[in-house]
């Protein structure tokens, strides 16, 4: 039988697959649940007993979700739609607008692209490059793209159950590559469907070839007769006169009347076949349009969930983008699960289901800490020796960061520009006893360095930080005279491409001010100031912003926030139709007591910002 092969599909005689690690998801946040689920949910929980259902969308690498939902959930999903990379070879920006202000003249509204050299922009990658090694043996991009669509695929498999059915949706450029494979990890008789969806009103520039308006949706179930699937009709631009017709014994039959006569029917709609003409977006519709590149409809979505799916199934989409496959399953009824690896994605899907009416609660999660360990392991491998795969892990940081490495320290692993640099653990957040040893360390360091007085600073790199230490380590830094700031190592680190692309930016940590206003027991919080430091901010965008308020996207607050989850009681965010943003909100506690209050901001650039406010309620 003929077999599609790439490299590295066989090793030492087996084939390849997928990685397997199944690691905890981490939930961190909770969204639009009420006072009374979040109880019910916490009773539950320590009770030991499984709590109520709750859609999830989920932030992170399908290499490392997809194993960890199959413990979850092997056989247990009943549809999959993928819309992956299309193997274009071209990455796609986010554009982010900067909204007006009230004081702002209209003519002064300014929007830019985010440029790789000045912010992180990717809204996702789709280029595969080789390197010279692997060009040298032989390798292609395409071998690279195949190997990760068919862990795709097998992973896919097994999470289906026995009557689901996965619709994979690509276009010209490697959509006949990918039905080889989906024949492979499915089985060639489990093929329902290859389907055109044809996008009529697509404006195409001249070319030496026809317009390309169509997409292909490959449709493959898991066992082909058990496979769920609806009959799907639409209407008709007129009313047809035709004939009546049945089927007996799979041969269609005229209908007739006692005298024989053939009986005609008025038809309003007709029965939908696999070519679908449904409009894609348009940049200028503002009903559904996110602006999120290669955004689908969500009449194309209705139809595949309508079609392959009953209210009440499981619905998953590992390439959640927008979240389009998410809000249609909400709006339909069918339980969801969504994940992509970009933050603009996750950000851009949350807001799009709280604009849903009665968008029932679901959670935010990703990996955490454990999604990093796995990458550690894979990345740096030297199981002999710990110390060995932290040193290749800090010093693959500090390049990123464009540092020079050093040795002989136990807390200052590198310099840059004048400044010492701290790599914090893959699997801890940077604690105010950190940043106390890191500036003892310092003065220590600078008495020996060139240049002592500018060497009495020190960059914080991490991966999370605790809360407020941004603002008491002022107080460190001021008693050892050491110059501290924080920056964020990206999640972005974690991606090959990323990486390859240079697209890795260490973003400092913005600053957030909140008064809060008190009667009684109606708490008020108001947004009073955002500072995101100035060498983060590109030139063009400097002049744009007028107030700090535009600054900010989204924002959210958990009244009684208990040092776990983030519970998003209420929120206010930024839409195409409605930009404008709430900055102050009140609330009423029904019970006295000490509370804490947990703001989270999301900026236009996807970072997001904490502050904990403590409420004394009498």
């Amino acid at each position: 039988m003929p077999e599609l092969i790439w490299d590295a599909k066989y090793q030492d005689g087996k084939r390849a697959g997928p990685v397997r690690i199944a690691l905890p998801f981490q939930t961190v946040e909770t969204v639009n649940e009420s006072a009374q689920d979040r109880q019910r949910s916490l009773e539950l929980f320590s009770s030991g007993r499984e709590g109520e259902w709750r859609n999830r969308l989920i932030w992170g690498d399908k290499k490392y979700v997809l194993p960890s939902l199959l413990a979850e959930f092997a056989g247990q999903v009943d549809l999959i739609y993928i819309d992956p990379p299309f193997d274009t070879g071209a990455d796609f920006s986010f554009t982010a607008t900067i909204p007006d202000h009230p004081d702002t003249p209209e003519d002064e509204t300014a929007m830019f692209t985010k440029e790789p050299s000045i912010l992180e922009q990717k809204a996702y990658r789709d280029t595969w490059g080789v390197s010279r090694e692997d060009r040298e043996r032989g390798v292609t991009h395409l071998d690279r793209y195949l190997r990760w669509f068919y862990e795709t695929a097998a992973l896919a498999h097994e999470l289906l159950a026995d009557s689901g059915s996965i619709y994979v949706h690509l276009d010209w450029h490697v959509g006949h590559y990918a039905k080889l494979v989906l024949d492979d990890v499915f089985g060639s008789e489990n093929f329902i469907n290859d389907i055109t969806w044809y996008y009529y009103n697509k404006f195409a520039p001249e070319s030496r070839c026809f317009p390309r308006a169509s997409d292909k949706i490959m449709a493959f179930a898991k066992s082909f007769g058990s496979h769920i699937f609806n009959k799907q009709e639409e209407a008709r631009d007129r009313p047809v006169r035709q004939l009546k017709r049945k089927f007996i014994d799979g041969k269609a039959i005229n209908v007739r009347d006692e005298q024989g006569r053939v009986q005609y029917q008025d038809k309003t709609t007709r029965r939908v076949d696999d070519v679908w003409r449904i409009s894609m977006l348009q940049p200028a519709d503002r009903s559904e349009n996110l602006s999120f590149p290669t955004q689908k409809p969500e009449a194309l979505l209705n139809r595949i969930l309508r079609a392959a799916s009953n209210e009440g199934d499981l619905v998953l989409d590992c390439f959640a983008g927008s979240g389009t496959t998410a809000a249609v399953a909400e709006k339909l009824g069918r339980r969801w699960i969504a994940c992509d690896l970009g933050r603009f994605a996750v950000h851009t899907t949350r807001k799009r289901l709280l604009s849903i009416p009665n968008v029932r609660p679901f959670v935010v999660q990703n990996l955490g800490k454990y999604e990093r360990q796995a990458w550690q392991a894979a990345e740096f491998p030297n199981p002999d020796d710990q110390r060995a795969r932290e040193a290749a892990y800090r010093n693959f940081i500090l390049d990123l960061h464009r540092a020079t490495p050093i040795t002989g320290r136990s807390w200052l692993h590198g310099t840059k520009s004048g400044r010492f640099v701290h790599v914090g653990a893959v699997d801890a957040p940077v604690t105010l006893a950190d940043v106390k040893a890191v500036a003892a360390e310092v003065w220590k360091a600078a008495g020996s360095a060139k240049g002592e007085a500018q060497m009495a600073a020190v960059d914080i790199l991490g991966w999370e930080f605790a809360f407020e230490l941004n603002e008491t380590a002022k107080d460190v830094a001021a008693q050892a005279r050491v110059d501290i700031t924080f920056r964020k190592i990206p999640r972005e680190v974690l991606e090959k491409k990323a990486v390859e692309q240079g697209d890795i930016r260490f973003f400092e940590l913005a600053a957030l001010a909140v008064n809060v206003k008190q009667k009684k027991r109606e708490v008020t919080l108001e947004l009073k100031d955002f500072v995101i430091p100035p060498d983060d901010i590109p030139e063009e965008v400097r002049g744009a912003i007028k107030h700090w308020s535009q600054w900010i996207d989204y924002w959210a607050v958990d009244w009684d926030y208990k040092a776990d989850t983030f519970h998003n009681q209420w929120q206010s965010y930024r839409t195409r139709k409605d930009p404008s943003l709430e900055t102050k909100i009140s609330y009423a506690y029904g019970e006295p007591g000490r509370y804490t209050a947990l703001v989270k901001v999301i900026d236009i650039l996807g970072n997001d910002t904490t502050k904990t406010l403590e409420v004394e309620v009498r």
